[in-house]
């Protein structure tokens, strides 16, 4: 009996030659890339989205990059996370024995730091055998297009739905921009969504490019009607542009202090990270799923 079980397994294995016994199981993973924060109550927006995704897809392994080494030493200094960047969280990843991963930014439009990103993780798609992955795939930001636009400025109508029943009141929506990067022409596609759809009350612009706070202040002119402002960030996180830059009361050059010296005097805040919207939360798990689908 020993000696015909050893025969068959002996045919088996001639039979079956191409079978390798040290190849890596199918194991996935998604790893969520964002430019990151310091400012503790506005991880929550990042926070969400992780989680989000660890919800939607339990059979995955769920993990966290920040692009900005700046941010990363921060944390690590003061609260020693220590939190990896995409090269890192890709190396480990695939030292682990994941085979295929989902790399998921979290930026707005496809600017300078998405650039970065599809970079890092179109040199790993390059490596083959022990050090590469099965498969390896990019997801888009939340703009890349006319269809994107269109959604987020219903998310937007919906985030303020309560204060547009002011016929007086206009949202203020800061952008972070792409200073001369063709991705900068998203903000302007989405503006023209929010024209379309709830026309004169919603007003874009950048702290790095285009449109400028003046103008948004040039548009805000030609509506009158207008007495009453909510200033918000159109960003994943209210971290330091936020606080600083668009609400900050100390700085004579926030749009807070710009806005009010142009003449508007009931201007209140709301900042709070688009990423704690679960619009915006549903609107990633989707993206996720259009590459898993796809695959």
């Amino acid at each position: 009996m020993h000696r015909l079980i050893a025969a068959i397994y002996l045919v088996m294995l001639l039979i079956v030659p191409q079978v390798s016994f040290a190849e890596k199981p199918a194991k996935s993973a998604i790893l969520v890339v964002s430019f990151g924060t310091s400012v503790p109550e506005a991880r929550q927006a990042i926070d969400n989205l992780v989680n989000t995704a660890r919800k939607a897809f339990p059979d995955s392994e769920v993990r966290l990059a920040f692009t900005s080494n700046i941010i990363r030493r921060k944390i690590a200094r003061e609260s020693g996370d220590i939190i990896p960047n995409p090269v890192q969280a890709l190396a480990q990843l695939n030292d682990e024995g994941f085979t295929d991963v989902i790399v998921m930014p979290t930026h707005i439009i496809p600017g300078e730091e998405f650039d970065e990103i599809a970079g890092v993780v179109e040199a790993f798609g390059g490596f083959e055998g022990k050090y590469g992955f099965k498969f390896l795939a990019l997801g888009t930001p939340f703009l890349y297009g006319a269809d994107d636009c269109d959604g987020m400025a219903d998310v937007l109508i919906a985030r303020f739905k309560a204060q547009l029943e002011d016929k007086e009141t206009a949202i203020i929506l800061m952008g972070h921009g792409t200073p001369e990067h063709f991705a900068n022409a998203l903000y302007s596609q989405l503006q023209l969504a929010l024209d379309t759809k709830a026309y004169g009350r919603f007003f874009l612009g950048t702290v790095e490019a285009a449109p400028k706070i003046e103008d948004v202040i040039a548009r805000l002119k030609r509506h009158p009607e207008v007495k009453k402002l909510i200033l918000s960030p159109l960003m994943i996180v209210a971290g330091d542009h936020a606080h600083n830059d668009l609400a900050g009361e100390d700085d004579p050059e926030s749009w807070l202090n710009v806005l009010k010296a142009a003449g508007y005097e009931n201007i209140s805040t709301y900042l709070v990270g688009l990423g704690q919207d679960e619009n915006i939360a549903r609107k990633f798990e989707s993206k996720i799923r259009e590459i898993m689908d796809d695959d």
